[in-house]
């Protein structure tokens, strides 16, 4: 059975922030993950993992700005990272290191380094050899707090302009890099609306252990994984199949919208998916 993350940012969004980690506990989450941590200090925040019982696994460095008090009007304007942009390293370093000493303080394993929109009249190749440079620098600076940084690849039509967009590039990016601790977040939502067959990516990436992490939500309206057309009972089923066979040990990220939106209990009623989806392991008789 999958091991599931609840994604704080955007699950129980009904309550605080802080509140999210023990209504994530008493669902029957052990771990969490959300997209940044930085409004509350990394004690604060350490005090609620350790209270409910919970790992932090996976949070996005900043998408822009060089001070703590202006990373967040950075994303409500729209920046999405900097890490393909040229002449933007001041930025992407202040965030990787910020991300870093948050990730040693609260013990987890794993950041998102985001790529950033590409400026018009920039080519993608130009783009791509800054992504790759300053992702060799990521990896470098992330080995000293033994962690690692992930690439996402985002669809274009949530993220227009976004650098990234397909498995088969940033798995291209990751062998070019060729940092060991460099690896790919595979969103299954993101997937499936720019490519589709999903199942068979699962089967041809998760083996060559460069998936650092999984994340799902229904398609199209990223709701709960009941909804929509992606067969996820399956998909569960063809993650089950691939692990056991190559090793695979990863989380896979809860990071959808509740169908009922931030109504009070919202999120926990629409959990009954995970007994409606999940396929018991097989057992030989006997």
């Amino acid at each position: 059975m999958p091991r599931f993350a609840a994604n704080l940012s955007m699950l129980y969004s009904e309550l605080p922030f802080l509140n999210r980690f023990e209504a994530a506990a008493r669902d029957g989450f052990t771990a969490v993950e959300c997209l940044f941590p930085y409004h509350h200090a990394a004690e604060e925040l350490r005090a609620h993992l350790r209270g409910n019982g919970l790992q932090l696994v996976l949070f996005n460095a900043p998408p822009g700005g060089t001070a703590a008090a202006d990373w967040d009007a950075h994303w409500k304007a729209g920046a999405r990272g900097t890490a393909c942009l040229a002449g933007r390293e001041a930025e992407l370093h202040w965030g990787v290191q910020l991300a870093l000493r948050y990730a040693e303080a609260l013990e987890c394993p794993r950041i998102h380094c985001m790529a950033g929109t590409v400026p018009a009249g920039t080519a993608h190749a130009a783009a791509g050899a800054v992504y790759r440079r300053n992702l060799r620098w990521a990896a470098d600076e992330a080995v000293k707090a033994g962690c690692d940084v992930l690439i996402e690849p985002l669809n274009p039509r949530d993220m227009p302009g976004y650098f990234l967009s397909t498995q088969a590039e940033a798995h291209a990016i990751v062998q070019d890099v060729g940092a060991p601790n460099l690896k790919v977040q595979m969103d299954l939502y993101h997937c499936q609306i720019v490519e589709g067959d999903v199942a068979t990516k699962i089967r041809t990436y998760l083996p060559t252990g460069r998936v650092g992490h999984i994340q799902i939500a229904g398609v199209p309206a990223r709701h709960e994984p009941d909804d929509g057309e992606l067969n996820f009972r399956y998909l569960f089923q063809v993650i089950d199949d691939v692990a056991a066979q190559s090793g695979w040990q990863g989380w896979v990220g809860c990071e959808y919208r509740p169908r009922l939106g931030s109504q009070p209990g919202g999120t926990s009623r629409g959990l009954a998916w995970r007994k409606t989806l999940l396929v018991a392991p097989a057992h030989p008789a006997g």
